[in-house]
């Protein structure tokens, strides 16, 4: 059993968590939803920092809580990582000595994730020797990641680490939890609110509302759902997997074929051909037609067919979309999905106007 299970019912004044969940043991699952709805009481019991009277928990086979037959694995018996919004680095200890810190509990044998592999995957090599004062929000956060994992852990949780970060921080911080996710066999629970992160990162996704699970699933189709926070309004995106067919240097544009066809994106970094990618494509930036358009500066006219439409907002329509086994959504106005009489099983074409490389 390689999953994460997870039962808990925690009970506070004026709110319970009650949820049952299991997730892949493998990539990374995000618990998402708004401020209040759960999510880091829910990291906080995966963790054993709070203690659910009624809660079992079972990560690969291991059992961390179990508390219908009396079992409790305390928090530093627990094979995790754990990553707070804020580092809480040791201020009298360098980059290396904050990283190495919690290896002093951890028997040789139980080292899975050499120091110098986390340091490299973080990018911190040179910062080794400096002290946590000198180093910028992003940098700090990079330590924090890279002393979870040299404790090896079975599995990693974050607890919204991007938060405290300003945008730029944020693009800086995020190519390197990519590579986490890719290069090292080691499952995540990542909390947040932000759905551009989810879109990026997350291969699962637990969709939570006061205290419940709204919705657990594969990410693509849940932010496909109109029925679900993540398809509606001016944010509502999906993402589109597919592989580099060519690129094209002069005219700084990449060539990539998904199961829908063909779609175009300006980029002036050349992929290889075969490379796979994770792209999204917003619903705003989606329009349709009854016919295909001629003489349009829209590179990507792909043939599709309407699933579902709802209203989503004053004067504005909610169209889910499938692009040969592709799902993407459409943001019109209402006058427009009667104009076009736009309804389930009508083949229609999406005019993709923008399309964000995510990986």
């Amino acid at each position: 059993m390689n999953d994460i299970l997870a039962r808990l019912r925690l009970e506070r004044p004026g709110f319970t968590l009650d949820v049952d969940l299991q997730l892949p043991g493998h990539g990374v699952s995000a618990l998402f939803g708004p401020s209040g709805c759960g999510k880091t009481t829910c990291l906080r019991a995966l963790a054993g920092l709070e203690r659910a009277p009624q809660g079992r928990v079972v990560v690969h086979g291991e059992v961390w809580q179990d508390e219908a037959r009396g079992q409790w694995l305390p928090p530093h018996r627990r094979a995790l990582g754990y990553v707070f919004q804020e580092a809480s680095l040791f201020d009298h200890l360098s980059v290396r000595g904050n990283i190495e810190y919690g290896l002093r509990r951890l028997p040789p044998a139980r080292r899975r994730v050499p120091v110098e592999q986390a340091v490299e995957l973080l990018g911190l090599t040179a910062l080794l020797a400096r002290r946590p004062a000198t180093l910028s929000g992003g940098e700090r956060q990079r330590v924090a990641i890279a002393r979870a994992l040299a404790a090896s852990p079975a599995l990693l949780l974050m607890d919204e680490p991007l938060a405290a970060l300003d945008a730029a921080r944020k693009a800086e911080l995020l190519p390197y939890l990519d590579r986490l996710q890719r290069q090292l066999d080691i499952p995540m629970v990542y909390v947040s609110h932000s759905p551009d992160e989810v879109a990026r990162l997350a291969h699962h996704l637990v969709l939570l509302r006061a205290g419940q699970v709204v919705a657990s699933g594969p990410t693509l189709a849940l932010m496909a759902r109109l029925d679900l926070p993540l398809a509606q309004g001016d944010a509502a995106a999906c993402v589109v997997l597919a592989e580099v067919a060519s690129h094209d240097a002069a005219a700084c544009l990449t060539t990539v074929r998904f199961s829908g066809g063909e779609m175009h994106l300006v980029s002036t970094q050349a992929r290889a051909p075969g490379e796979r990618l994770r792209l999204r494509v917003q619903a705003r930036d989606v329009s349709l037609t009854l016919a295909r358009q001629e003489g349009t500066s829209i590179l990507n006219i792909l043939p599709a067919r309407v699933l579902q439409l709802r209203e989503d907002g004053p004067g504005q329509a909610m169209v889910a979309l499938d692009a040969g086994g592709t799902a993407l959504l459409a943001r019109v106005t209402q006058r427009s999905a009667q104009a076009l009489a736009l309804m389930p099983g009508m083949p229609v074409f999406a005019q993709v106007k923008g399309v964000a490389l995510l990986d």
